[in-house]
């Protein structure tokens, strides 16, 4: 077992490495933190036979698969952990030649054994999964499908981890803790592939429990063949563009007898969105751009989603960025492509093109009948432009001064104003919903992510990052040579660092919209005035054919009676 600690502190200035200590007792080595405000980022690599041979025969089934998932509880990044996926499970996946149809729905079930609310849309590996789409087949780090649900939590799964993880004896109260800790986290991803033949477990927390405010931990060697590598690290300016660096401390904890100094920078696929300074070796600090998500009210069947941001700090970092957002939508939405092949509607919706759409793109079928688990998108978005200043021509006649602009030194275009917001619109549909006990359905919509794409010249060393997240569904719809740079999702005023159920409600990065559906609740009432319309409508029908008949009968055996009389008389 290896494990990874990572310290992100925040605020450089109120650290000190007084803060950090390494110690021993009877137990062994151990390394404490006392009061650091930190993001943190714990990775532990395991052996297949470290793990319980349930879990070891799953995971063997697969060439490779990449489970992520985030909270719905928003939180703020710290550099370099900025990267982001829409709140929910995703499972990227590439399955082998022989991997059985029901394997991704018996790994589903294996982790929501004890979760009652979460009903996994998943029938068979071709029917609820889709095909990842991918720019380059040659630089492509992407996997072959994808995989998606709405898990907003996972502190109800936490027990089921559990009985099924944590079944040893000798490391129980040890893999609990860790269990305990994983299930704090705001993302977690797990990564297996057949080649390396190993998993790796990785959390992140953006900031220390709330009640703590900052980090006060003790980290122990979980055994004396085990490995622990602790790293209390800051970001620092760099004048190379393209590259991230950092100082701090690094431990190797029952090698190093105190934390040792260091400095590095690495190339970063995902480069934080930073404020320009003209000094490039200062204490980088964060652009304070942000956007928000909502949905026009009411939304009916065609809910429109509408992202906001500020107009003013809507800059593009480089010349080479364009504005991306990359949505995950469940079966139960879908997006109409052909509404987006004409100019005049894209420039409307402050849209430049549907770039990709892949996963269930029917049209007209309910969700009921859609087997995949639903789409995802990408949109490149429109930014505002700022109106260009026209001067008039001032002639300054013959002489030296002729040729010149008297108004060079004056701004070219007009700043956008503070407090103007930037809406960008994407329709969507929904779909026939199944029958329920009310009039409507609520449904989870998850945030997009949204990130500035970049060219970047030094794409191929960023696999040197020690820090890269990979496989988050959207690498591959982008060049080798591209860095993205996240623009963080605003933290309203009712959201709070307490995780949040699946019922919905504020404070979270998704939106909850209301689906009419066929109220089943009548049911009865229906079923028993059908069956009296029918009867009814049955017994008119017998009086009509019999009854008129009868009386018919009887009036011609008296004609034939008169008839009779008639001729015996004459």
């Amino acid at each position: 077992m290896k494990q990874r600690v990572t310290y992100l502190v925040k605020n450089p200035e109120e650290f000190t490495p007084e803060q950090l200590g390494i110690g021993k007792d009877l137990s062994g080595p151990f390394f404490y933190l006392d009061n650091v405000d930190a993001a943190k980022e714990h990775r532990i690599t395991l052996g297949l036979d470290e793990l319980p041979n349930e879990i070891s025969k799953l995971l063997q089934q697969w060439h490779e698969l990449h489970l992520r998932w985030t909270s719905s509880t928003p939180y703020k990044s710290t550099p370099p952990f900025t990267s982001r996926v829409s709140p929910g499970l995703h499972i990227f996946f590439t399955p082998l030649s022989d991997t059985p149809e029901d394997a991704l729905c018996s790994f589903l079930r294996l982790l929501v054994s004890t979760d009652t609310e979460w009903d996994p849309k998943c029938e068979t590996i071709s029917t609820s999964s889709s095909k990842m789409p991918i720019l380059s087949e040659r630089f492509s780090m992407s996997a072959t499908s994808q995989y998606y649900s709405y898990v907003g939590s996972i502190k109800r799964l936490k027990h089921s981890f559990y009985d099924t993880v944590c079944k040893s004896v000798e490391t129980g109260d040890r893999c609990r803790d860790a269990v305990n800790d994983f299930f704090e986290s705001d993302y977690i991803d797990v990564d297996y592939d057949t080649i390396s033949r190993s998993v790796v477990l990785t959390s992140g927390r953006a900031q220390a429990p709330e009640e703590d405010k900052s980090w006060k931990e003790t980290i122990k060697l979980p055994s004396k063949d085990a490995t622990v590598e602790i790293g209390v690290l800051t970001l620092e300016g760099n004048a190379d563009p393209e590259d991230i660096q950092f100082g701090g401390f690094l431990t190797v904890l029952g090698q190093d007898e105190k934390p040792k100094p260091t400095r590095f920078q690495t190339p970063t696929r995902h480069y934080p969105l930073l404020l320009a300074s003209s000094n490039p070796t200062a204490q980088p600090k964060l652009h304070p751009l942000t956007y928000s998500t909502s949905f026009s009210q009411p939304t009916g069947l065609h809910p429109t989603l509408t992202l906001t941001f500020p107009a003013h700090l809507l800059n593009p970092p480089d010349r080479s960025c364009k504005l991306h957002t990359h949505l995950t939508l469940p079966s139960y939405l879908f997006i109409d492509k052909y509404q987006f092949s004409d100019p005049l509607f894209l420039s409307d919706k402050n849209l430049i093109r549907l770039r990709s759409l892949s996963g269930a793109t029917d049209l007209e079928a309910p969700d009921w009948a859609v087997g995949p688990w639903g789409s995802a998108a990408l949109f490149q978005l429109g930014v505002p432009v700022p109106e260009k200043i026209e001067y008039p021509d001032v002639d300054l006649g013959a002489g030296e001064d002729g040729n010149k602009n008297v108004w060079e030194d004056l701004p070219t275009h007009r700043a956008i104003p503070e407090g103007v917001d930037w809406n960008v619109s994407i329709p969507l549909h929904l779909r026939y919903m199944p029958a329920g006990p009310s009039s409507h359905a609520r449904v989870p919509v998850p945030w997009p992510v949204v990130f500035w794409a970049c060219r970047a010249e030094s794409g191929a060393q960023h696999t040197s990052n020690p820090f890269d997240r990979k496989h988050l569904g959207y690498e591959g719809l982008f060049g080798p040579k591209t860095r993205f740079m996240h623009v963080q999702p605003e933290v309203r005023r009712n959201q709070t660092t307490t995780t949040t159920t699946t019922t919905g409600g504020g404070g979270e990065l998704v939106e909850w919209i209301d689906v009419p559906v066929l109220d089943t609740r009548g049911a009865g009432w229906i079923e028993g005035g059908t069956v009296g319309v029918v009867m009814v409508a049955f017994l008119g029908l017998c009086w009509v054919l019999f009854g008129r008949s009868g009386r018919e009968g009887g009036g011609d055996e008296k004609k034939k009676k008169k008839k009779k009389k008639k001729k015996k008389k004459q």
